[in-house]
């Protein structure tokens, strides 16, 4: 197995109650940046990247030598278009933010294509099993990550590295001896480092480590890998509101892809981990009918408190008015809504399923694992166990045990409360600042 990197440890955060929140400044390195890069468009001497949705399709086309696919579900044009006017109208981008912005887009839409023409080219592809996968469901800084990178240290489990969701599709469009994948993704986490060391703390990764499938969602312009780095209210409602179905066929789709890329027997169940599946559910379950699912769970006051302090981190890079009362307001909600989806979908489910509190993981991850093992069906080999004690160990020491956060900075004030007393409309109103429940998406 690969070297694993750390994941979230437990913190301390109060409930969230309306109150002021503290502003965001931005560092000299990113104003410098900024101003780099404005100076350089100013003058000509390279192009201010364009958001126009267009515009990104042509960069895309004449980038892979060809045009998107224009049968089939057209759902992730009508994202796209919602998408880029939320980034020029209402996300007050940098330039350091808006070069991200347009280089995430017309990557996406590179991959976009090239899966779609890999698709037509080698049809088999369609036949590449996908069978009973673990499905974990929970919350954003619920412990997914830690969960998914336990369970990874099984060589009987299949999992998706970083690179591969990120960089799904190889340039040159199909299997070859070298594969420019993973140097991509290793300069992809290069990057991040260099622009957002901060973020290593919040949710340290590698280039081939265990990572969830969130780049998979943004080649259909879908997830909320966007929602989290930029302020897009349109995206965001159309995303509440779309079923799901025909995202999900491709994320099937994509799954398919990468086991074949990989030359995969399909026999190895395949752990799959996005935050977006506590939205999804329902359609997540109508994908995978044989899914088994790992349902975490952990005190909503510090999902909210560490939701908002992933955000802002994203935001305050690429922003020049990240508001983090407005980050604290728009994730209690989210929360809520994800909660009473979730909670709807696993009612109506007969999925093989088992509960797992962030709390207890903490307290015995031993105990924790093999209550999800026998879920599964498997034995826990000393050697597995060996592997994820070594894991663990790492998790204690590694940066992850630096993040910290203050849930005030987000306007969230102290309300001490228990998990049990969470639920999804007394969320819905602090996020709301109203006095009755507010009407959520339906699941």
């Amino acid at each position: 197995m690969p070297p694993l990197s750390p994941s979230p440890p437990a913190a301390s955060a109060p409930f969230p109650h309306l109150s002021t929140a503290a502003p965001i400044t931005r560092d000299a390195r990113l104003q410098f940046v900024d101003a780099a890069l404005d100076g350089t468009w100013r003058r000509g001497w390279a192009e201010r990247p364009p958001l126009d949705p267009a515009a990104l399709i042509r960069k895309a086309t004449d980038k892979v030598g060809e045009a998107p696919d224009q049968h089939g579900d057209r759902a992730w044009r009508d994202r796209l278009e919602l998408l880029c006017a939320d980034l020029e109208q209402v996300a007050d981008l940098t330039p350091l933010g808006r070069t991200i912005a347009h280089g995430q887009l017309v990557a996406a839409l590179c991959n976009r294509i090239r899966f779609q023409a890999l698709w037509r080219a080698r049809p088999q592809i369609a036949e590449q099993p996908i069978v009973a996968p673990i499905i974990i469901v929970g919350q954003m800084r619920s412990g997914t990550t830690r969960m998914q990178r336990l369970l990874a240290c099984d060589p009987r489990l299949a999992f998706t590295r970083f690179y591969e969701s990120w960089n799904p599709l190889p340039r040159t469009g199909d299997r070859g001896w070298m594969d420019d994948r993973k140097l991509r993704g290793w300069l992809g986490t290069l990057t991040v480092r260099l622009l957002n060391p901060s973020f290593d703390t919040i949710h340290p990764t590698r280039w081939d480590a265990a990572d969830e499938e969130i780049g998979l969602q943004s080649v259909s312009i879908f997830g909320s890998a966007f929602e989290a780095q930029w302020r897009v209210p349109g995206y965001t409602a159309a995303l509440e509101a779309d079923d799901g179905i025909a995202a999900y066929a491709e994320f099937r789709r994509l799954l398919q892809t990468i086991a074949w890329l990989r030359r995969d027997t399909g026999l190895r169940p395949w752990i799959l981990k996005v935050p977006q599946f506590s939205q999804d559910l329902a359609a997540v379950l109508r994908t995978f009918p044989d899914a088994r699912l790992i349902c975490l769970s952990r005190d909503p006051q510090q999902v909210i408190a560490s939701s908002a302090s992933l955000v802002r981190n994203q935001m305050a890079i690429q922003s020049a008015s990240a508001d983090p009362a407005w980050i604290g307001r728009e994730w209690t909600r989210k929360v809520a809504l994800r909660a009473q989806r979730m909670a709807s979908a696993r009612s109506g489910s007969h999925a093989p399923q088992v509960d797992v509190a962030f709390d207890d993981v903490e307290q015995d991850w031993r105990g924790e694992i093999r209550r999800v093992y026998r879920m599964l069906g498997l034995s826990l080999p000393t050697e597995v166990l060996a592997r994820m004690q070594d894991y663990a160990c790492r998790t204690r020491t590694g940066s992850h045990a630096r993040h910290r956060y203050r849930a005030e900075d987000f306007g969230l004030a102290q309300h001490h409360t228990t998990p049990a007393t969470f639920d999804a409309s007394r969320c819905a109103v602090l996020a709301c600042g109203q006095t009755h429940p507010c009407a959520l998406h339906p699941a």
